[in-house]
C-alpha cells in the first residue's frame, strides 16, 4: 500500500472524487504541511499553524497507480489559484501535492509541466509540489462530510464556485 497527500481547498469536497475508485483503500481529511503538533480545525482556519486542509489516501498501486490519482487531483481543483480555492481563501485552502517519495515527486513535476503546457488554462498552473510531513486527520464531524451531511455537501459545494469551475473546465457533472 502507499499514501498520496493533496491539498485542493475544503477537505470535504476532496473525499467523494477519490474514494470512487477501486484500488483506493482510504480517503482520511486532515491537516498537514504546518509547524505545530494535532492541530485543530479553528486552529487551522485561524490560519496559526501554517497548515493546509488536505485529504490522505492510502491506495493499491497494483489497482491505480500514483499518475492515475494526480489525473483525478487536477479534475478536482483550479490550478491556476495560489491563494485558496473558489470561494475558501487564505493559506489553509492553497492547492499542494505533498509527495511521500522521489518518484512521487517526479510524477507530480511531470504531470504539473503538461497540464502547464496543455494551454486548457490561460494562466500559469500555481500548485506547489511540496514533500509530505506529519498528516494530522481531521476532527470526526469531517470525515466523509459528503455521506454524513448530504445536504449540507451539495450546497456547499455547488454555492463555493467548485462545479461551475469544474464543468467549465473538465466538463465535470456537479454531483462529486
Amino acid at each position: 500500500m502507499e499514501q498520496a497527500t493533496f491539498a485542493g481547498g475544503c477537505f470535504w469536497c476532496m473525499v467523494h472524487p477519490f474514494d470512487q475508485w477501486p484500488g483506493v483503500l482510504k480517503v482520511v481529511s486532515g491537516y498537514t504541511g504546518g509547524h505545530s503538533v494535532n492541530p485543530t480545525y479553528e486552529d487551522v482556519c485561524a490560519g496559526h499553524t501554517g497548515h493546509y486542509e488536505a485529504v490522505n489516501i492510502t491506495f493499491d498501486p497494483a489497482q491505480i497507480t500514483y499518475a492515475q490519482l494526480l489525473d483525478i487531483y487536477w479534475q478536482q481543483i483550479d490550478p491556476t489559484d495560489s491563494g485558496g480555492q473558489f470561494y475558501d481563501r487564505g493559506p489553509s485552502y492553497k492547492p499542494a501535492i505533498f509527495y511521500h517519495s522521489p518518484e512521487q515527486k517526479r510524477l507530480a513535476e511531470q504531470s504539473r509541466d503538461a497540464l502547464d503546457a496543455s494551454g486548457r488554462f490561460n494562466r500559469p498552473v500555481a500548485v506547489e509540489i511540496l514533500p509530505a510531513g506529519p498528516f494530522y486527520p481531521a476532527e470526526d464531524y469531517h470525515q466523509n462530510f459528503y455521506r454524513t451531511h448530504e445536504a449540507h455537501y451539495q450546497q456547499y459545494r455547488r454555492g463555493s464556485g467548485r462545479d461551475i469551475f469544474l464543468a467549465k473546465h473538465w466538463g465535470m457533472p456537479s454531483n462529486h
